[in-house]
């Protein structure tokens, strides 16, 4: 599929005239969602507004607690062609709000054993709100819509709760993409990083693999004024901390993809004046090539046991893989990439770096060809740089980038289909 293949579909002015008339509504699905965020693999009553939804839109299938409690509408048009899938992930996060806004998050909610308070802080009821409404839009066009647009509404993107499975790899397993199987896949993300008004993409690898660690440094406890009667394992996991930041900087080749190994927990001891048995860290590595993440998976194992050896210290590694590298197909998105500047406007489409976040869309673009995107909302004005990330207490999404997002799935899906169906 080439750049030349996709021109605009005969439903461009039709798109653009429903997503104008719809965007106070999406507007208003985004607040009531912001106000009741659910936790990954909890979100039954963002579901159940989901579904209700698409059952009214009179979708030719709605089908429901997929991966727990996913949502996979099927909407069939009534001119032939190929099938292509839209993802809205759900969840929100464990973060206590801290914007100032008249529908901020008051949730709390039970996390891994803890309560906490509960915010979109990454924008998935920007996600939610917007997949909605390109469902209204295309559901209007039904009688001129060329093939099958299938609506994958994904719980648990955030990771599930620990010891539970979900997100995009348990819903495909659920089959989201099989009875029918879609060519192509798109998705978006709002991000904090792109003014309002802009859009990002990026060909191939885009965002990160995340993996996740443990590393247990096992000492001998003792008394604190005789650190020499034991095994201190406090100063072998500074040792080890210290050695973990030479594995990126010291043996990863950053000219050919970029990387990141990060410790972002350390425990270990209660009290002044004792030792302790054991100190536990934790932490996160990225990466964007699949043989670098199993050589810097094998050389922070290699590094924390001999460093521990060295100190008469016992170790244990734990390295889990979580999300794939997320890469958006080359042939795919060059050819939509006229479809997203035509939406976006003269200056407005942005070919973004690598972003070291990730994203488990990744695994839906392990089985079919896949476009994941980037629609600004920080206000005009303000300094992407620096305003709040997403996953901040203080994350805000300016709600003028909900039209933008509708109107980019739509046009891509319809833009696509057409193609699809003229080859």
């Amino acid at each position: 599929m080439s750049a030349r293949d996709v021109i605009p579909s005969s439903l461009a002015e039709a798109i653009d005239t429903a997503a104008g008339a719809l965007e106070a509504q999406v507007i208003a699905w985004r607040r009531d969602l912001h106000q009741n965020p659910e936790l990954g693999n909890r979100e039954f009553r963002t579901a159940g507004v989901i579904a209700d939804h698409l059952k009214q839109l009179g979708l030719d299938e709605v089908r429901t607690g997929v991966a727990f409690t996913g949502v996979v509408g099927l909407l069939k048009g009534a001119l032939p062609g190929p099938v292509v899938a839209l993802r809205a992930d759900m969840d929100g996060l464990p973060v206590t709000e801290e914007v100032d806004v008249p529908f901020a998050s008051k949730a709390r909610a039970e996390w891994n054993g803890e309560q906490v308070g509960v915010m979109h802080a990454c924008g998935h009821d920007c996600h939610v709100a917007i997949l909605m409404g390109v469902a209204q839009v295309l559901a209007g066009l039904r009688a001129q819509l060329r093939g099958t647009v299938k609506f994958i509404f994904q719980p648990a993107e955030e990771m599930p709760p620990e010891g539970e499975e979900g997100g995009a790899k348990l819903m495909i397993q659920e089959g989201a993409l099989e009875k029918p199987v879609p060519r192509a896949i798109f998705g978006l993300h709002v991000t904090s990083r792109l003014n309002v008004g802009m859009v990002g993409y990026r060909p191939g690898p885009t965002m990160a693999s995340s993996d996740r660690f443990s590393i247990k440094v096992h000492g001998k406890q003792t008394h604190g004024a005789a650190p020499w009667l034991g095994v201190d394992p406090i100063v072998t996991a500074a040792q080890v901390v210290l050695g973990l930041q030479t594995v990126v900087s010291r043996g990863t080749d950053i000219t050919r993809e970029p990387a990141v190994v990060t410790v972002g927990m350390i425990r270990g001891g209660n009290r002044d004046n004792i030792i302790p048995n054991e100190v536990e860290m934790r932490g996160t590595i990225r990466t964007f090539a699949e043989d670098m993440r199993d050589e810097i998976h094998e050389r922070v194992t290699t590094l924390a046991e001999s460093v521990s050896r060295g100190s008469r210290a016992g170790c244990t590694v734990c390295i889990n893989k979580n999300y794939p590298v997320t890469v958006n197909d080359p042939a795919l998105t060059a050819a939509m990439v006229p479809t997203l500047q035509r939406v976006a406007g003269p200056g407005k489409l942005e070919l973004v770096n690598k972003v070291t976040g990730a994203e488990d869309f990744s695994f839906f673009q392990q089985v079919i060809p896949g476009l994941f995107f980037f629609v600004g909302v920080t206000p005009r004005g303000i300094d992407p740089s620096k305003t709040y990330s997403n996953h901040s207490p203080r994350f805000f999404a300016d709600e003028q980038g909900l039209l933008i997002g509708v109107r980019a799935l739509a046009h891509l899906t319809c833009d696509y289909l057409e193609a699809q169906a003229g080859a």
